[in-house]
């Protein structure tokens, strides 16, 4: 494999977004194949309080967590939101193929190591989760608790009617609209400069091959690559006793349902005072930030 061809988004895209002040820090990583690749992630909050950790998905970046990201850091955490290599400010190879379910693990593995994050609480969304699982899967030792909203570890065993529609749209579209997408998936109807900010990072198609690629990589069908993988990672889990929240919204057609296999197989989820979040859609961060910041301070805290 040859280095991967890699596009940066330029700064002035990222100039003046609502809600988002925030200083951008940069940690570079390798690729197996040799290629640098930088991973941006916000950083905020006392240097001494407790690590949260905010993981997106799809086709969004750290901006999905602007509201989140000052509230928890305004009661006293640390809060790193990173963007995905595909994604907001950090680097993106232009080809699909440059994007496995494998490497984005590879990548955010490396971005964790590289930060030495510890005593992690991680919440997770999304393509946030089928990564930020996996991480916990291999260094369990560095997570203290996590929570766990709209999304999975899936190993083939099938998908929804709403994943299914989501496929199709986003592998036929001609121009992939990130910014109806997020308010498409938000009970809530954001603004358009609220939507200009999530195509902030995509000046043209060139920049959306990670965005364009996730949705195919999701292992559906006991076909797909990192099904293995996954299953492996569920072995962890079902040993895994630190407490394990699930923080699921009731209108999200994709994931409805998902918490049960959570609760069911996850020893740390037992006796945990898990949640619906209602009104919520896919991205409930959008939905319902200040319930979140309260339940995930709150989860903590109780420790």
């Amino acid at each position: 494999m040859g280095s991967m061809k890699v596009l940066r988004t330029p700064d002035a895209r990222f100039a003046d977004l609502p809600d988002f002040p925030y200083a951008p820090h940069y940690t570079e990583i390798g690729d197996a194949d040799g290629t640098r690749l930088r991973i941006h992630a916000v950083d905020e909050g006392p240097r001494d309080g407790e690590t949260v950790l905010l993981m997106h998905g799809e086709p969004s970046w750290s901006y999905l967590y602007r509201k989140m990201i000052k509230g928890l850091a305004d009661v006293g955490h640390r809060v790193w939101a990173p963007d995905l290599i595909g994604f907001g400010k950090s680097d993106k190879p232009t080809e699909q193929a440059d994007y496995t379910y494998e490497r984005h693990v590879a990548w955010m593995s490396a971005w964790l190591d590289a930060n030495d994050l510890q005593d992690i609480t991680l919440f997770c969304q999304d393509w946030g989760g089928l990564i930020g699982l996996r991480l916990v899967a291999a260094f369990p030792d560095r997570f203290a608790r996590v929570v766990v909203g709209n999304t999975g570890l899936p190993t083939g065993s099938g998908f929804s009617e709403g994943f299914n529609a989501w496929l199709n749209f986003s592998q036929t579209v001609p121009v992939l609209p990130i910014g109806f997408i997020l308010d498409g998936g938000s009970t809530r109807t954001l603004s358009e400069a609220e939507k200009a900010a999530y195509e902030a990072p995509f000046p043209d198609e060139t920049y959306k091959a990670g965005a364009r690629r996730f949705p195919a990589l999701v292992p559906i069908t006991p076909e797909h690559e990192s099904v293995a993988e996954n299953m492996a990672a569920w072995k962890v889990l079902e040993r895994f006793e630190k407490p394990f929240l699930t923080a699921f919204s009731d209108q999200d057609m994709v994931t409805k349902g998902g918490e049960a296999v959570f609760q069911a197989r996850v020893p740390g989820a037992k006796g945990q005072p898990h949640t619906i979040i209602k009104g919520g859609g896919h991205f409930l961060q959008e939905d319902a930030p200040d319930e979140l910041i309260a339940l995930i301070d709150a989860f903590i805290r109780k420790a």
